[in-house]
């Protein structure tokens, strides 16, 4: 059956890239309602912004939804990648910025606090996007593909000149609390070298060594460490779960990203959807749904370092 979360779960923080200090909430929401985000400091016209792909504005540092009016709603990836990862269906995500809050830079917060708060069963079912055929996307930096899978597995290659990153693959099936056990809480990373130059074009004006982990060559400058030798490629397996789910139900299939961002990924959607005999529409029975993420996955799984 769909999900919701049980009830209100509250977060507060500042947003990585603005700044800002914003308060978000996750509240119950009826089967087929989505995951649909709300701007609560908006006080005329609409301002609700679906979390689907087709309202993705494409940005290499965040992912980023917009509506008609030009609502937005930034950096909601993580927050994503929770609802997904802890197999939440429907939720309204109230919000008094136009970015949600980045916490310690990976989803651990999310996770915990919608655990903790509980995930409640509805009484429609779970519908199901199973991809039928293998879309590709590439760019000059990398490229996206997504093929047929019985459940949703992920490949993932990462590549930079700082040794404290490098060469990084990592390969998992996400079925069954996967993400929480593995990804959920690996932190989003930054060179030393790119953070002026994010500065000076208006982002990353929220970060610290507290929300990101920042590397400077072969150095991790961020107080305490990795969490994960590979956190990089595990934080790009998160982001890639979040940007998933803005295919607005849960995906059967196999991703593999090579150098992919959030950019790629939205493309990878479109590219499904623009492609009719691509996927499939389905209800999904109690077998099916034990392979996807958040079947079954309990609060004491998430890493103790988050």
């Amino acid at each position: 059956m769909q999900t919701t979360v049980h009830s209100i779960v509250r977060f507060s923080g500042i947003g990585l890239h603005t700044g800002l200090t914003v308060n978000m909430a996750i509240c119950p929401a009826p089967a087929d309602h989505g995951i649909v985000f709300e701007r609560t400091d908006i006080r005329l016209g609409n301002a609700q912004i679906p979390a689907l792909f087709d309202f993705a504005d494409q940005s290499p540092l965040c992912t980023k939804i917009v509506n008609q009016s030009g609502v937005s709603v930034s950096t909601i990836e993580h927050v994503m990648a929770a609802l997904a990862g802890c197999g939440v269906h429907n939720a309204l995500v109230r919000i008094d910025a136009p970015e949600a809050p980045v916490l310690d830079g990976s989803a651990a917060p999310f996770v915990r606090g919608i655990l903790a708060a509980g995930v409640k069963q509805l009484r429609t079912p779970i519908r199901v996007i199973e991809v039928l055929s293998t879309v590709e996307v590439h760019t000059a930096q990398g490229w996206a593909r997504l093929g047929p899978g019985a459940g949703l597995t992920m490949d993932f290659h990462i590549d930079f000149a700082d040794k404290a990153i490098g060469q990084q693959s990592k390969s998992l099936n996400l079925a069954n609390g996967t993400f929480v056990r593995e990804l959920c809480d690996s932190r989003t990373f930054c060179r030393a070298a790119d953070v002026e130059a994010m500065r000076a074009a208006g982002k990353a004006l929220g970060g610290t060594m507290e929300n990101a982990v920042v590397v400077d060559g072969d150095t991790v400058l961020t107080p305490g460490g990795l969490r994960h030798s590979d956190e990089a490629v595990r934080h790009k397996m998160l982001d890639a779960l979040g940007d998933l789910a803005l295919a607005g139900a849960p995906l059967l299939g196999h991703y593999e990203g090579h150098k992919a961002g959030h950019t790629l990924t939205n493309m990878l959607l479109r590219e499904l959807f623009a492609t009719p005999d691509g996927y499939r529409v389905r209800d999904c029975d109690s077998v099916l749904a034990a392979r996807l993420p958040g079947a079954g996955v309990e609060a004491h799984e998430i890493p103790a370092v988050a």
